[in-house]
């Protein structure tokens, strides 16, 4: 299967046409969206869409990214299967009833049926290929939850990366020839099939699949599902968002310093409190655990003032002084919160210090989500702060312009010399 698409993609191994970010290394579209896509996902700072099912769209960047450089093609050539993509993915996370995570099962399941999609509009498959493409991919790459369950490890961050290496290689096989399972999603033994055995709250598991195809836009005038994608305002866990927000509106309004808590009551809905709030979650000992931890992200923005890349270093996630505080955090399930989610990703923080007086804020939506965005300014910030120690201020500044003007270029390959640390 392998030669198959390395006979359609051209030579890795630093020879080949696709450009992995800051290094420069050239290799083949399979490897450069699997490298990519690390590197996009790697902080977990990129964007977050939460319905029935969570996901961050841009994890499929990488792979239409990475064969619009090795075809030649243009800006809005990989602005097209950006968008393409947004739209698969978060349609797909919006039809489950409920979504696949309530029984165990991570997104990049998902994921796996929409990079290919992207992937094949690029390579501009027939509609017979782009069929075979989704089943090719999505065969492969079916992701259990335990990878963000209890201790995490470098999984975690890698299997949306590989699902958007699945798609880019899955289109790359179609378009040679190589069939796939028509009846992936809604046939026999199918995504919806294989999840219909399942009883969740008494009920089999369902999909709304007529939500998967309805109104697809078509024209400018259409609704763009990229256009609800939220972006990430700290780097870490969405449903940690609102909770460390109404924190740090709490400490701030009321000037409360670390040496004065007592208690730091988190309510959130119970999936937050399973997923933040385990007992690995209080002694976490890696970024990817440390990033999906409620009590070390309360704790270090409580001390530091901010919760940063910096915060997630490997001397401060094991810093032993944050260990009394991270166990003054209790997380509790609210099930008032659970009615209003996922419109709203409800949490209250309730600070109680020595002296016994308590302060508690409530935070429905968190900052970033498209009802409170990031302005454009404050996405540049956030671009410039991550970008600028690695490529250099005035490199970062060139590659920010490129990307606002990205539908005017003939080829793609600009912006990806601009990711390349000189």
């Amino acid at each position: 299967m392998s030669a198959t698409a390395d006979s359609s993609v051209g030579e890795g191994g630093g020879n080949g046409k696709a450009t992995a970010f800051v290094s420069g290394f050239k290799t083949n579209p399979i490897d450069a969206a699997f490298l990519n896509g690390h590197m996009i996902r790697a902080m977990d700072y990129n964007d977050i869409y939460w319905k029935a099912d969570p996901c961050h769209p841009s994890d499929l960047i990488a792979a239409p990214l990475a064969l619009c450089e090795n075809e030649g093609l243009s800006g809005r050539d990989l602005i097209l299967a950006t968008i393409i993509a947004y739209e698969i993915e978060m349609r797909l996370c919006e039809i489950g009833r409920p979504g696949v995570r309530e029984y165990g099962w991570h997104h990049a399941t998902l994921s796996a049926f929409a990079a290919p999609v992207a992937a094949g509009r690029v390579l501009n498959l027939t509609p017979e290929q782009m069929v075979s493409a989704i089943g090719i991919s999505a065969s492969r790459t079916f992701c259990p939850g335990a990878v963000t369950a209890g201790k995490l490890t470098n999984m975690k961050n890698t299997v949306d990366p590989w699902a958007g290496r699945m798609g880019a290689e899955s289109a790359l096989l179609a378009r040679e020839g190589f069939s796939g399972p028509e009846h992936i999603i809604d046939g026999k033994e199918g995504l919806f099939a294989v999840f219909s055995h399942v009883h969740y709250k008494g009920e089999p598991a369902t999909f709304d699949g007529e939500g998967l195809v309805k109104d697809l836009p078509t024209s400018p005038k259409s609704h763009y599902r990229i256009l609800d994608c939220g972006m990430k305002s700290f780097p870490i866990e969405a449903l940690s968002h609102s909770p460390l927000t109404a924190m740090m509106k709490t400490v701030k309004d009321n000037s409360i310093k670390a040496d004065d808590v007592k208690e730091i009551k988190v309510e959130v809905i119970a999936r937050a409190a399973d997923i933040l709030g385990d007992p690995h979650k209080y002694r976490p000992d890696s970024k990817e655990t440390a990033d999906h931890s409620l009590p070390y992200c309360m704790a270090v923005g409580l001390v530091d003032g901010m919760v940063t890349p910096l915060q997630f270093r490997e001397e401060r996630v094991r810093d032993p002084s944050l260990i009394p505080i991270m166990d003054k955090v209790k997380v509790v399930a609210n099930q008032e919160f659970e009615a209003l989610f996922p419109k709203f990703q409800p949490s209250r923080v309730t600070i109680t210090t020595n002296d016994g007086k308590s302060y508690s804020t409530r935070v429905d939506v968190p900052k970033g989500d498209p009802r409170d965005p990031m302005t454009e300014e404050e996405i540049a910030v956030k671009f410039n702060a991550l970008g600028s120690d690695v490529i250099g201020k005035d490199q970062c500044k060139k590659l920010q312009k490129f990307i606002m003007t990205l539908e005017s270029a003939q080829k793609v390959d600009e912006l990806l010399e601009l990711t390349v640390r000189r």
